[in-house]
């Protein structure tokens, strides 16, 4: 009996089909068990990537309760007390939490008029390159002045020359404190230059600007009118 077109492209769709059963069960037989622990293994993952999320947000909760705590007591005066709430942070994992709590320690130091042991402090801060840039600027000026009178003038202008820059944020400390160096070293001329874009920057600090006028004045840079000025429009608007 012959086999019509129809009747042959339908066998050779079941042969097909059967085809692909059986490729399917070869395959389940062979590679299965390895499917489902994949699968359990991603499932597994996914919900271990989900617990250290939020077990590191709650430990950072935690640690940010801690370290309020540790600045109640500075408030209230018990460093004792604070100290022992500052430690175990000052190792945290989390940078910004660590240094926060070591700038609180060396501002303890600094209570007890201990320079040399702020300065180590601040220099931890300085040298952790973990931490934004901010905070290490702030903890390299830091640790200068803490150890300003230990320190010969010339590593003062070395370690500052970056900062000591209109328009960086600590210009103004940065550069009061390299001027005194450069003056230290006999170079009037430098120190009195810098004390006047210090007087001149608006950005500066009034206390440090007032203080640069004078300096700026003694070393024969006129810079008066840099303080003068702004005091005025000041008097003008409160009229």
């Amino acid at each position: 009996m012959a086999i019509t077109p129809h009747s042959n492209e339908a066998f050779l769709r079941e042969v097909d089909e059967e085809l692909r059963r059986d490729q399917l069960a070869g395959f389940w037989t062979r590679w299965g068990r390895w499917v489902v622990v994949a699968i359990v293994a991603a499932l597994a993952i996914f919900g271990g990537v989900l617990y250290w999320q939020h077990h590191q947000e709650a430990a950072a909760g935690v640690e940010g309760e801690k370290l309020q705590e540790a600045f109640d007591l500075l408030g209230a005066g018990k460093f004792p007390d604070a100290q022992a709430k500052l430690a175990p942070i000052a190792q945290s994992s989390r940078p910004g939490y660590r240094a926060l709590a070591i700038f609180s320690q060396a501002d303890i130091a600094l209570q007890k008029n201990d320079l040399k042991r702020a300065a180590t402090l601040f220099a931890t801060v300085a040298s952790d390159t973990a931490q934004a840039d901010a905070f290490r600027n702030l903890a390299l000026v830091r640790q200068t002045s803490a150890e300003y009178d230990m320190l010969k003038p010339q590593v003062v202008i070395d370690r500052l020359r970056p900062l000591a820059v209109p328009g960086n944020p600590w210009f103004g400390s940065a550069g009061e404190m390299m001027a005194i160096a450069d003056l230290r070293t006999g170079r009037r001329d430098l120190a009195g230059a810098l004390f006047g874009q210090i007087a001149r920057d608006d950005a500066v600090p009034q206390t440090i600007r007032q203080r640069a006028v004078q300096m700026a004045g003694l070393l024969g840079v006129d810079a008066s009118a840099a303080i003068a000025a702004p005091t005025l429009n000041q008097d003008v608007k409160a009229q």
